[in-house]
This record gives C-alpha cells, sequence and structure tokens, in this order.
C-alpha cells in the first residue's frame, strides 16, 4: 500500500464536489451574516430613502437616479422593512439548508444535492410571498441572485454522477 490511509473507508470526493461545497460553505456564511446585517439595517435604509425622495432638489438628479428612488423602489423598501423578521429567517435557514446539503454531498450522498436545491430556491419563493413581485421588477439584484443560484444548482447537478443514491 502505497498511500497512506487515515483509517476511513469513504470515497474520495470528487474535486469539483469539493470545489462547489467549499464555495458554498463561503457563500452561505457570507449570507447569513448578509441576511443579518440586512435585519439590522432595514429601518436606516428606509430612512435614508424617504430623506433623498423628499430633499428639494430630488428633481435635479439625473433620471437614471430617479428610477433607483421612485415611488415603487420606496414601497419596496417600506415592504422589506415591515416583513425583515420573516425574510431574515427565510433567508438564515434557506443558507443553513445548503450549508447541511452541502456536507451531506461530501458524504456523496444525494440527498444534499435536494436540500441544497430546497435552500437555493426558497428566499426567491419567500421574498415572493412577503414583498410580491416588485422585488424582482424593481432593479437588476434579484436576477443575479437567481442567476447564481440557477448556476450552483447546475454545477452540482453535473456532479452528480460521482454521488451516490443514498
Amino acid at each position: 500500500m502505497s498511500e497512506i490511509s487515515n483509517g476511513m473507508d469513504e470515497e474520495k470526493i470528487p474535486s469539483t464536489v469539493n470545489t462547489l461545497t467549499i464555495l458554498t460553505f463561503i457563500g452561505s456564511g457570507f449570507g447569513i451574516i448578509s441576511g443579518v446585517w440586512s435585519y439590522v439595517k432595514s429601518a436606516s435604509n428606509l430612512a435614508k430613502m424617504e430623506e433623498v425622495v423628499s430633499k428639494p432638489d430630488f428633481e435635479k438628479l439625473p433620471d437614471f437616479a430617479k428610477k433607483m428612488y421612485s415611488p415603487e423602489a420606496l414601497e419596496l423598501y417600506r415592504k422589506l422593512d415591515i416583513n425583515k423578521l420573516p425574510l431574515a429567517i427565510i433567508n438564515i435557514i434557506s443558507y443553513l439548508l445548503c450549508i447541511y446539503g452541502a456536507l451531506e454531498m461530501r458524504k456523496l450522498k444525494r440527498s444534499g444535492f435536494y436540500t441544497y436545491c430546497i435552500g437555493e430556491i426558497l428566499p426567491f419563493f419567500g421574498t415572493l410571498l412577503f414583498v410580491g413581485i416588485s422585488f424582482f421588477t424593481a432593479g437588476w439584484s434579484a436576477y443575479i441572485g437567481l442567476g447564481f443560484a440557477a448556476l450552483f444548482i447546475a454545477l452540482y447537478a453535473f456532479q452528480l454522477k460521482y454521488i451516490s443514491n443514498l
């Protein structure tokens, strides 16, 4: 035996699965911190938004800036502030599901992929439920989030051939 055994009979984690799960741990950690930060800063973000809109020189802003502070955007910030607790809970639970799913996939369990997918998709449904479709029509940030979720789900799906059916 030329390799040193660590006493474990587990199969070796494929390098792509290893890389994806490490990225998932990092992204989920930042996501949890971001969820807590969004909860804490929600009221002040709304106050800043209202302050900008109420300034007399608001009409002098360029059109692209006015769109960022439109009545629809202001209403979106109000909904986000009103629903900050359920949104924070959903986001934190979602990131924990992603972490758990990644841990299971590191053990080469296919069920981890499905848990991960639920964790990736849940925040979008939660936001839709508590904020409405305006979150997805207000700007590009929701689409970036959807894009990353779809990308990682697809990357993990391509690795399912290496993950058993346990």
